[in-house]
């Protein structure tokens, strides 16, 4: 028969094995997590971040070793972190991320995408050596700081806004298909419209028309000294218009002299030679 002492030393032994088991399971981990909201920390120290997918095999394969070189972040001075694409699309579009998994250097702001070998020693090793000198940080331009990268960033979230309405509107609403594109092609047309109408009207509040209004002509009553000078004109000109008909009426009345003397003449020769043939 087993004495009373082998039970508790059993029990205890129980105790510690089953205290035991979640804390090496569930312990914390040396893995930061970057989203949207903290991404500028990334900009300030030494970091290596992976960009991951659940689903990917790829991914799940390098989870123990990002999770083992993560714990040497302290001893190489070093910040280990991670991104969720399904979670955070906008730093998916902010650095450009086409494959899973990529994982980037970044330090003091200038990043570096890391192309080697994707174990725990090569990581450790590329930090040690500093092999990141060897690879050309990613220009400004193309920087997640850059207002290119932003706007990238933008679009993706509003690509995935975009999809959680057309999920909510097929499966909460009960809305079909078309329904949907429907709404959004509506959407689409109104928010044109109204960006044309801001455009316009901040064109116009920056740069306003000049139109010159026609002034109007001055009267005798209210510009009496202005219209002296327009009255000069206009009697010169009315003098100069009754020297021209006055000299036309005497050149009229010359070719008219002529003409009756031409004629008178003509008139005092045809007799005389009437006379001689006679």
């Amino acid at each position: 028969m087993a004495s009373p002492g082998s039970h508790v030393g059993a029990v205890a032994l129980l105790v510690l094995l089953l205290c035991r088991v979640p804390w090496t399971h569930g312990r914390r981990s040396n893995v930061r997590v970057i989203t949207d909201k903290n991404w500028r920390e990334l900009l300030e120290g030494e970091w290596m971040i992976e960009f991951f997918a659940p689903w990917c095999p790829a991914c799940q394969n390098l989870q123990p070793e990002w999770e083992s070189f993560a714990e040497w972040g302290e001893d190489l001075e070093i910040n280990v972190a991670k991104v969720d694409v399904t979670e955070q699309p906008g730093l998916s579009g902010r650095f450009i991320i086409t494959a899973l998994p990529t994982v980037y250097h970044c330090k003091d702001g200038e990043f570096r995408r890391y192309q080697g070998p994707r174990t725990k020693n090569d990581f450790i090793n590329f930090i040690n050596e500093k092999e990141w000198k060897n690879i050309e940080p990613v220009s400004s331009w193309f920087g997640p700081g850059s207002i290119l990268m932003s706007s990238m960033s933008a679009l993706f979230q509003l690509s995935m806004w975009i999809r959680t309405c057309h999920n909510y509107f097929i499966e909460d609403l009960g809305l079909p298909v078309w329904g949907s594109y429907t709404v959004f092609a509506l959407a689409t047309l109104l928010s044109g419209l109204l960006l044309g109408l801001c455009m316009i009207f901040l064109a116009d509040c920056l740069c306003p028309s000049r139109r010159r209004r026609p002034q109007p002509y001055p009267s005798k009553k209210l510009l009496p000294e202005s219209s002296q000078p327009l009255k000069k004109v206009e009697e010169e000109h009315e003098a100069d218009d009754e020297d021209v008909s006055e000299e036309e009426a005497e050149r009229k009345e010359g070719t008219n002299k002529d003409s009756s003397q031409n004629a008178i003449r003509q008139r005092s020769v045809a007799p005389s030679l009437a006379t001689d043939k006679s």
